[in-house]
């Protein structure tokens, strides 16, 4: 992690609610948009998209992780720590693939 300031864990922790709160304040794709434009740098986004890509195809379970690489240009460090956390993170990835899955199936 980057060493700009210097913050309790607490004040850490509040900080990053408030960014995750201000995620969720969003009503539309567009808006997600535009708040992504702002808040990142585009390698930012890349990469953040790189991994929802490769978490998307790792779930899906048809491809080998050089046939990732291959398909998305993605490395395969970052495929693998993205399976990683598919399967000993924090859920994170698991929920919101599900998530979408199921609002895909409604749409």
């Amino acid at each position: 992690m980057k060493d700009h300031r210097v913050l309790t864990p607490r004040e850490e922790l509040a900080a990053e609610d408030r960014l995750f709160r201000a995620v969720l304040c969003m009503r539309s794709v567009d808006e997600c948009r535009a708040f992504f434009h702002d808040l990142c740098t585009p390698a930012e986004l890349q990469a953040l998209k790189d991994r929802w890509a490769v978490a998307e195809l790792l779930a899906e379970g048809r491809l080998s992780y050089r046939q990732i690489h291959d398909e998305t240009g993605v490395s395969v460090t970052t495929i693998g720590r993205v399976a990683r956390f598919l399967t000993a993170g924090e859920g994170g990835y698991t929920r919101v693939l599900q998530r979408f899955r199921d609002r895909e199936k409604r749409s």
